[in-house]
């Protein structure tokens, strides 16, 4: 087993050439099984979190850091970290620039798909978050954050469009 620890600080964060701090979060998602049997439906969840400080919810994200590569490696270092699940990135959701309410600091937010292959028990934030499957639909009033709910808006389009093309028969 490994032991794992969640990075703090803010020495080692990256920012875009306007001074705005670089930011990457996944939305976690899986398709629900029907039940005993295994058998995966076309039922689509997506895995909200707990914020560290308050009671919203949101999707896991953290600031992209000088010694990852990508935000990919990034954005699954945080959903490792903040809600224990490790999957596959796909392809970027979009760039949203905003302001933070707390500090009133400006920030560049990627978001990325997240195919959940594995959901761990322990993790490194369990003792500080809550990690809740939902609908999309759910997710979406519940999440606390105008940019994310647009990154979820996108996904469940790209979603819909899959199942257009390639049916669950």
């Amino acid at each position: 087993m490994v032991c794992l620890v969640s990075r703090t600080g803010r020495e080692l964060q990256r920012y875009n050439n306007l001074g705005c701090r670089q930011v990457v979060g996944c939305i976690p998602y899986r398709y629900k099984s029907n039940g005993c049997d295994e058998n995966m439906s076309n039922e689509l969840e997506v895995l909200v979190i707990s914020s560290q400080k308050g009671q919203g919810l949101t999707f896991p994200k953290g600031g992209w850091e000088l010694d990852e590569s990508t935000m990919e490696e990034a954005a699954s270092r945080e959903s490792l970290e903040e809600a224990g699940v490790l999957g596959s990135i796909e392809c970027e959701l979009g760039k949203w620039s905003f302001i933070s309410k707390r500090h009133g600091t400006c920030y560049e937010g990627h978001m990325f798909p997240l195919l959940v292959k594995e959901q761990l028990d322990p993790w490194p934030e369990k003792n500080v978050r809550r990690r809740l499957w939902m609908t999309a639909a759910e997710a979406r009033e519940v999440c606390q954050h105008w940019w994310m709910k647009e990154a979820l808006d996108i996904f469940v389009e790209r979603q819909h469009q899959k199942e257009v093309i390639s049916p669950v028969f």
